[in-house]
């Protein structure tokens, strides 16, 4: 696995969204350029809902300030229709507030992401993205993402490969 470098250890950590954070989870905003190519928290937060048992939603907190949000998909069925055999797990969301944005939130919440999947005993982590302009493209190639060929809807299907951890 290529390394995913992250900021430095101390207070940012992933935590699960409760009624404690759901407000400051909720108030998480994009930029307004990227506005068209991520869903609000608040529709992540209602997929998570409805689908509990491959949802993994958290909200990256930064000390006691929330930073961003992430959520993971754990061992869905990609394709039912094309092979109902083929489940992954990846990042299905990433939304880092606005006045965040480049201080390594984002990095850091994929790879926490990753070695949650990672655990669950997961070798191949998915991603997909809108392309055009300010597409986090460059963001997930940058961590080792390599595009399938595959598209999600309209969205770019990419693949993070996980050497076993022998450890």
């Amino acid at each position: 696995m290529q390394a995913l470098n992250t900021p430095a250890p101390g207070p940012l950590r992933l935590e699960p969204v409760t009624g404690d954070n759901f407000d400051a989870v909720c108030a998480i905003q994009v930029r307004p350029d990227q506005a068209h190519l991520v869903s609000p928290v608040v529709k992540s937060l209602a997929e998570a809902y409805v689908h509990t048992g491959t949802a993994w939603p958290r909200a990256i907190v930064d000390g006691d300030e929330t930073v961003g949000f992430v959520m993971a998909f754990h061992d869905i069925v990609w394709d039912p229709a094309a092979d109902p055999d083929d489940r992954r797990s990846g990042i299905w969301r990433l939304n880092i507030d606005a006045r965040h944005q480049g201080k390594g939130y984002g990095r850091f919440a994929v790879q926490a992401a990753t070695e949650e999947i990672r655990a669950r005993g997961i070798h191949d982590v998915y991603v997909s993205w809108n392309t055009g302009a300010n597409s986090p493209e460059p963001f997930y190639l940058g961590l080792g993402f390599r595009p399938t060929g595959e598209l999600s809807g309209d969205q770019r299907v990419a693949r993070l490969s996980l050497a076993p951890d022998l450890t």
